[in-house]
């Protein structure tokens, strides 16, 4: 399974954390975000990535080059990361949209669970992994719902109309990639499209053809998008120190028993 992260932002609601370094850069527990991502990737059997970078890309291809050197993780530029937004970043990726893939922004901190609830969703060309909450403020990207059916997705769907909130993570397989594709080039002969979000093409796509959802509600996630978010984070990531223990565990006593036989 291929993988894109979308991390070109800075991150202008984190300054000045974010001066020097991007978004993606920031540490949670003594690791960037990016190889936290990357580690719960890897837990999942994901064995190609691609990380669409911008500001800071040089720290970026750092990490990666001295991290996982010699492994399918690479980097493809956005050089327009500064006057557009990830919908563009998206289009600047296209060509590895070539098989099934899954869509991950690089703010979107998950634990490994939530991978593999996606994969092990119907099959469709369109999944968009959502959750649920008591309540949501004019950030969340929030979606509308037929039963797991995408309806609509926006930050601007009214109150009643709201059924949970996209975290970010969008899996394409069989004819998905294409469409995505296709939804892309369609959207960009707007001028005004550069400055959208990628998940209004997913919007358009619900109305024309059969969008899923994945609902991952009691699994461990978060956005980090504000100093705050920092905080919540550094909880999120003890689930996944908690699972990693237990898959060790786990492990070891596999080999005990296969020993003792």
């Amino acid at each position: 399974m291929k993988v894109i992260i979308l991390s070109a932002g800075q991150g202008t609601r984190l300054l000045p954390l974010t001066a020097k370094v991007p978004k993606c850069l920031l540490e949670i527990q003594g690791k960037t975000l990016l190889e936290w991502q990357i580690g719960e990737l890897h837990k999942c059997g994901v064995d190609q990535v691609t990380v669409v970078t911008g500001y800071g890309a040089d720290k970026v291809d750092n990490l990666l080059q001295q991290n996982y050197a010699g492994q399918n993780i690479k980097s493809h530029y956005n050089p327009d990361y500064a006057t557009t937004d990830n919908l563009v970043s998206c289009w600047k990726a296209r060509e590895e949209m070539n098989e099934d893939f899954i869509l991950l922004n690089g703010d979107t901190l998950f634990e490994a669970a939530v991978v593999r609830s996606l994969l092990a969703s119907p099959i469709n060309p369109v999944t968009v992994t959502i959750n649920h909450a008591d309540s949501y403020d004019a950030d969340d990207m929030k979606v509308s719902l037929a039963d797991t059916r995408l309806v609509n997705i926006s930050k601007e769907l009214p109150a009643d109309k709201v059924h949970g909130e996209s975290i970010g993570m969008i899996l394409f397989r069989g004819d998905g990639p294409m469409l995505f594709r296709k939804g892309l080039e369609k959207a960009l002969n707007d001028t005004t499209t550069v400055y959208r979000w990628y998940l209004s093409v997913i919007d358009a796509l619900a109305q024309e053809e059969t969008v899923l959802t994945c609902s991952i509600r009691g699994l461990s996630w978060c956005e980090v998008d504000y100093v705050v978010d920092l905080k919540k984070a550094d909880g999120v990531v003890v689930d996944f120190s908690a699972e990693s223990r237990f898959d060790t565990t786990l492990q070891d006593s596999q080999r005990q028993k296969t020993a003792v036989l």
